[in-house]
């Protein structure tokens, strides 16, 4: 088993995504799939060990609790020689918020009322950075861009978070919005592909399905804690990449919906080995 000594490192502000699979994302999914749950501080010893069945090797599990106590997500306590960790305050809220997006993405779609919200909001070519933050917030609120300068959304309730944005970024006086239905010129299919690039989001969703939906660890074991981190750090990145657009914008037997079945089913049939797994190696220490 690996050392427990590590280097407490100060909280700092910042947070940042994680692709799927890293080092830092897979330890942000054990803290938020067994340590979240518990009020218990964590060794670092467990944790090498649940991100070294899942191939990370020790000096890069390190960095990430590094990273992530850096973030502000977790601080260390010393017993003498040795290090555990527990969640912050600021890191118990992400985690909590994350696990409720996590969880609940992809089971309901609202009934639509066939209203789009159009928001047009012009930011200059040199504003590169002022555009990122702009194209990043708007994304993650549901947003599409079908055309430079425009967004949509079929959620007209989003309205008010697209005044916040615009209105963080000082972008107020450049932009205005109009709440309606599709008129009758042009595609509204094609301006949706435009908008979100489906295709490529199908091509996720049809992955994501192949690598878990044929999985069925042996009960009892360690298989089932590492089958289940890897499931939900794969579908933790569709919540950013997924606007959860009406069922009547999507193609026909749309595979998110399949996707999220595979999700739901396989994260309930793991959760109870899983998290007694977990248990055993906590008290293995």
């Amino acid at each position: 088993m690996p050392s427990d000594e590590a280097k407490p490192v100060a909280p700092a502000a910042g947070h940042r995504e994680a692709d799927p699979g890293s080092a830092r994302s897979l330890l942000l999914t054990v803290l938020g799939e067994y340590v979240l749950p518990r009020e218990a501080p964590v060794w670092t010893s467990v944790l090498l060990t649940a991100l070294e069945g899942l191939g990370v090797e020790e000096k890069a599990a390190r960095q990430a609790l590094n990273r992530v106590a850096a973030g502000g997500w977790i601080a260390a306590e010393r017993s003498g020689r040795r290090v555990r960790w527990a969640l912050t305050g600021e890191g118990r809220t992400l985690l909590a918020e994350g696990a409720r997006r996590i969880y609940s993405f992809g089971r309901k779609r609202a009934s639509w009322d066939g209203r789009w919200l159009v928001l047009l909001v012009s930011v200059p070519e040199t504003k590169r950075e002022l555009r990122h933050r702009l194209r990043t917030r708007l994304t993650w609120a549901g947003f599409g861009s079908p055309a430079p300068g425009l967004w949509i959304t079929p959620d007209a309730s989003r309205e008010a978070e697209a005044k916040e944005v615009v209105a963080d970024l000082g972008l107020t006086a450049a932009a205005s919005s109009f709440c309606g239905p599709f008129a009758g010129i042009g595609s509204e299919r094609t301006m949706v592909e435009q908008a979100w690039h489906l295709g490529e989001l199908a091509t996720r969703y049809a992955e994501f399905v192949r690598e878990f939906a044929g999985l069925r660890p042996e009960p009892g074991g360690r298989r089932a804690m590492l089958a289940q981190i890897r499931l939900v750090d794969a579908w933790r990145r569709f919540p950013r990449l997924d606007p959860q657009l009406p069922l009547e914008l999507l193609p026909a037997h749309w595979i998110g919906v399949r996707a999220a079945n595979v999700f739901t089913d396989l994260h309930d049939a793991w959760h109870q080995d899983a998290q007694e797994q977990w248990d055993r190696l906590l008290g293995a220490e």
